[in-house]
């Protein structure tokens, strides 16, 4: 909770401040790509260039509590000195699916979201107040796959889209008391021959409605970059809403960029809005 509470009051003072985030886009792959703007990003249907994708049909976003461990034995001595101990879980989960074209072919997407919070509740039996009780988070897990299934006319294989961003307090050497469990998943899509790696993309950096230059308190996702073995080959902006196409690409490769492009965009248990 204390997490979330920090990262809004981030997010509010950017806002208070009219300050804007930039995705720094290297110099020398501007030089060679072209920027595209999606248009309807994070709505129901998205377009850009000659891409465009059918509406986007969604399963029900659920929010609901998981199963919760019992601490009988620790509470009979812990009550005894005037404290609770209780784990709270919760589960979240998404769904999508529609179809992308480029005006000659067409790429079903299928996409499903899935998170789980983990945290033990220590509170005082006597007292109320903001300071009768803190949470540590033991566990947060959050898992994007899709299937990316090109037109049944052509020979060609689908696509597996997985990103991943997992903590465990176990495994964590600092033990933070209250750790920041940035959005910074990431992955790969692969048709188990090519394989295209995503990369988060983070800023530190501020910029204030007369230029001046300025500094977050933690660093905020605002892209991806996607990559084969042989290179960068495309960009994604999630803070202006942009793609950036390596200029040497092939029709198809793009297209398979442009789906996983609108899936990341399509997203809504970890949506990263701005």
């Amino acid at each position: 909770m204390k997490t979330n509470i920090f990262i809004i009051a981030i997010l509010l003072l950017l806002g208070s401040c009219k300050t804007t985030l930039k995705l720094s886009v290297p110099q020398v792959f501007k030089e060679q790509a072209t920027q595209q703007h999606v248009d309807g990003a994070r709505k129901r249907l998205m377009t850009f260039e000659n891409f465009a994708t059918t509406k986007i049909k969604r399963g029900v976003h659920v929010s609901y509590p998981g199963w919760n461990r019992g601490f009988f034995l620790e509470n009979i001595l812990l009550n005894s000195i005037g404290l609770q101990k209780n784990e709270h879980v919760i589960k979240e989960k998404d769904k999508f699916r529609y179809t992308i074209a480029d005006g000659k072919n067409k790429m079903e997407v299928f996409g499903k979201e899935r998170k789980l919070t983990k945290s033990i509740e220590y509170k005082l039996l006597e007292g109320t107040g903001i300071f009768n009780s803190f949470s540590l988070l033991q566990e947060s897990r959050y898992i994007f796959s899709a299937l990316l299934v090109p037109d049944s006319a052509k020979d060609a294989k689908s696509w597996e889209l997985l990103m991943s961003n997992i903590y465990e307090r176990r495994n964590d050497p600092e033990k933070r008391l209250f750790p920041i469990i940035r959005p910074d998943d990431d992955g790969l899509a692969t048709n188990g021959t090519d394989t295209i790696y995503i990369k988060p993309i983070s800023v530190k950096e501020s910029e204030g409605p007369n230029g001046k230059k300025g500094r977050l308190l933690i660093k905020m996702l605002s892209g991806y970059e996607l990559s084969t073995k042989d290179g960068v080959v495309a960009i994604i902006d999630l803070v202006a809403r942009d793609i950036w196409f390596y200029n040497e690409l092939e029709q198809t490769d793009k297209l398979i960029i442009a789906a996983i492009t609108t899936a990341i965009f399509a997203r809504r248990v970890n949506d990263n809005k701005w």
